[in-house]
């Protein structure tokens, strides 16, 4: 035992440094694992760039929900109503998304507009000038009007964001998609 040293000292001590073979074996480990990477690349862009246009969508959502939420519609018996909310249509048919009507827009309630917002009219301001907003008021007076309720002091609010959202493999897709919102709004 006089003289050797342990394994372990050995093999800590020995400085030889790595071998070719184990050089390759290492470089073809290293470049596998680089290869699954760079495939995930393009997916992961996609995912971050849908969910920044889900999130900006749903923001634009909410901000026109707001202004809607905030818009003046009231009754006083002495001077009576003071709607500034108003309405798409009182059926189905005129207040759907696809040919339907905005609210209108109002100059006795401080220039309240609730037109639709497209990229071809009516703009939103940049950035976001590339997604479309729309709103549609239903009112809930009736049974079976979609509210859950049959209520005339009720209307079904409903807000509808829209972007060209990129595709999987890098290109733009032809479809539209979009987030909705709906609230109820009772009369104040």
């Amino acid at each position: 035992m006089t003289g050797e040293r342990p394994l372990l000292s050995r093999w800590v001590a020995d400085e030889r440094g790595m071998t070719l073979t184990e050089i390759l074996v290492a470089l073809g480990i290293i470049s596998i694992g680089l290869v699954g990477l760079a495939s995930v690349m393009p997916i992961s862009s996609y995912g971050i760039q849908e969910g920044n246009q889900v999130s900006t969508a749903t923001f634009l959502a909410e901000q026109r929900l707001e202004q809607l939420k905030a818009a003046q519609w009231t009754w006083n018996p002495t001077t009576g109503a003071v709607d500034c909310l108003g309405a798409s249509g009182t059926d189905g048919s005129t207040w759907t998304f696809s040919g339907g009507n905005p609210p209108g827009s109002f100059a006795s309630c401080a220039g309240a507009n609730f037109d639709d917002e497209t990229p071809s009219s009516n703009p939103l301001p940049t950035p976001y000038n590339t997604y479309t907003r729309q709103a549609r008021i239903q009112p809930c007076d009736a049974a079976g009007s979609g509210c859950g309720v049959s209520d005339a002091t009720i209307r079904l609010v409903t807000v509808r964001a829209s972007y060209t959202p990129l595709q999987g493999v890098g290109g733009v897709a032809t479809t539209q998609e979009f987030v909705e919102l709906s609230m109820l709004i009772a009369r104040r």
